[in-house]
């Protein structure tokens, strides 16, 4: 029997959580939820889980943006899927996201069109 594909989503804003985690569940994928890029770092590199992919928040509080655990998450794995989320770091996306990602523009006067 074929596992779930297990997402790993960084997101540090509870409404947008929400929604992420809602697709992702409608999509038929299982997900981990973290708020800062620390901990996903740290949850790829335990080998707990085999995630398939990583949704990353690009504009997140603390140190770490989205960008940068795209980066160290390639490291590990050279071919892991990255989908980046963003609404004011769009235009950097050319220049800062790892080779085949992939972008979700975040649309701020309607949420739900991620």
């Amino acid at each position: 029997m074929e596992s779930v594909p297990v997402v790993l989503v960084v997101e540090d804003e509870e409404p947008l959580q929400e929604i992420v985690r809602d697709a992702l569940k409608e999509g038929g994928f299982n997900l981990t939820m973290v708020a800062s890029g620390r901990e996903a770092v740290a949850m790829i590199e335990s080998g707990v889980v085999k995630y398939s992919a990583l949704v990353a928040d690009v504009n997140l509080k603390g140190s770490m943006k989205g960008w940068e655990i795209g980066r160290l998450v390639r490291q590990i794995d050279p071919a892991f899927p990255i989908v980046y989320m963003t609404g004011a770091a769009a235009d950097d996306w050319p220049s800062e996201g790892v080779p085949n990602s992939i972008l979700l523009k975040k649309n701020r006067s309607r949420q739900r069109s991620l």
